[in-house]
């Protein structure tokens, strides 16, 4: 089983480790096109409008650009640090099996790709939506990459917002996590998307599936092992349908 997740806009402030180092990252293969989009994001982020084209809110964009502006000389943490978000604080890395997180878990980047947790890198600001002058939009940009990189063995159990998804699509056998609260509204059960909880449950959903130590290998045997972990779930097509009841 392999979980893939996006990354997340929050992140760390600050490394504790050596510089960058492209050579020592998961899914080399990428490298050219992480050594594209590393210079035309400098060159970007020396624009007068870089806030607008990278896409920043005006109260983060200083901070931001002056992430960019040192990915090669600030200090670097492992991927498994790095991302503080509400999707990793459920995830709650530091209660799972490190080896077994590092192997299974592989993190979608508007920079990086794709990444394995153990990798070390800087932190940044960079959403696979931008489209990035002159590469254009970056998920186009890495697709062929990706896709002659990454040859998984096993199920998928997506969790990748859109722009992430978009930039790899895996082969069957796949699934795609999705989550909705049901309310029931005049006697009639109604389902609704939900954003900050679908976050939080497919963290928790991801932590639950990996401190149990399962390994399912075919969309309904994920659908018995989340059940079973305690999950209202649903099979629809190539969706796992989480169910928030209220």
């Amino acid at each position: 089983m392999h979980i893939l997740l996006p990354p997340s806009e929050k992140k760390a402030a600050t490394g504790d480790g050596p510089p960058l180092d492209l050579a020592s990252l998961s899914f080399p293969e990428l490298n050219p096109i992480r050594e594209r989009v590393l210079a035309a994001l400098g060159e970007a982020c020396t624009r007068g409008d870089a806030p607008e084209v990278l896409g920043f809110p005006a109260g983060q964009a200083d901070e931001a650009l002056t992430r960019n502006r040192a990915l090669y000389t600030a200090p670097t943490l492992p991927v498994a640090r790095l991302y503080t978000g509400v999707l990793y604080d459920n995830l709650d890395l530091p209660n799972l099996d490190p080896r077994a997180a590092a192997q299974q878990i592989i993190v979608f980047s508007g920079l990086w790709g794709a990444l394995r947790l153990t990798d070390r890198i800087p932190p940044y600001r960079l959403a696979m939506a931008v489209s990035l002058p002159p590469e254009g939009r970056l998920s186009a940009l890495w697709r062929p990459a990706m896709r002659d990189a990454l040859r998984l063995d096993g199920l998928v159990v997506d969790m990748r917002s859109g722009p992430y998804a978009s930039a790899w699509r895996a082969s069957e056998p796949a699934v795609a996590v999705r989550v909705f609260r049901e309310r029931i509204l005049g006697g009639v059960a109604k389902r609704t998307v939900v954003s900050h909880m679908a976050k939080a449950t497919r963290g928790q959903i991801a932590h639950d599936l990996l401190k149990a130590g399962v390994n399912p290998r075919t969309p309904d045997q994920l659908l018995k092992a989340v059940a079973n972990l305690g999950h209202t779930v649903e099979l629809n097509g190539p969706n796992l349908d989480v169910i928030l009841n209220t």
